[in-house]
């Protein structure tokens, strides 16, 4: 499954350039750009990233998938009903990326209470800034965050800023599995 889903990131997700011509969140240039939501959004891309990050985190025991949204969304939910599938049920959650003001005020939509042990999750990871946002929101709302699954990292210290936070953090695919099958393609 890994190796298709490299192969579908490579073809709807992932662009490369000799020179920077990508800009980054950061307002750095970039060789390269990911953009995962052609393949979060598809439905073999759902199938292959949902049964991939339940691989991750079957054995951890815990309550819920999640992150901050959009990035993270469509990973829980695909996480969520391969779990269903497989008939270990993790619940989906998302983190608001501003704070609910009405009605009961939190970050977190989903069927989540304090002290749920849930894995963190996130699309691509550069310097790790979003996900770390969503871990510390995750915990405000009490839950307890055993572990971080990213989809691609960038290889640029996102999971290293990361194990900061949280001691078990993993990545489905990196920037050199891209890069080689890049490469393999000539494009």
């Amino acid at each position: 499954m890994k190796k298709e889903l490299i192969d579908l990131i490579c073809r709807k997700s992932f662009k490369y350039s000799k020179e920077p011509a990508f800009k980054l969140v950061s307002g750095r240039m970039s060789h390269f750009y990911v953009n995962c939501k052609p393949v979060i959004l598809n439905p073999r891309g759902m199938y292959l990233v949902g049964n991939l990050v339940f691989a991750a985190i079957e054995k951890l025991e815990v309550k819920g998938v999640g992150g901050l949204t959009f990035g993270a969304d469509p990973i829980a939910v695909a996480t969520a009903f391969a779990s269903e599938l497989k008939h270990h049920p993790i619940n989906a959650f998302s983190i608001r990326k501003t704070k609910k003001d009405h009605g009961i005020i939190r970050w977190i939509e989903g069927d989540m209470e304090k002290g749920d042990k849930v894995s963190i999750i996130d699309d691509v990871a550069t310097t790790g800034g979003s996900t770390i946002k969503a871990v510390e929101r995750a915990r405000e709302e009490g839950l307890e965050v055993v572990n971080v699954v990213i989809l691609v990292d960038r290889q640029e210290g996102g999971l290293e800023n990361i194990s900061k936070y949280v001691d078990d953090v993993s990545a489905i695919v990196t920037r050199d599995e891209l890069m080689e099958k890049w490469h393999e393609s000539g494009k």
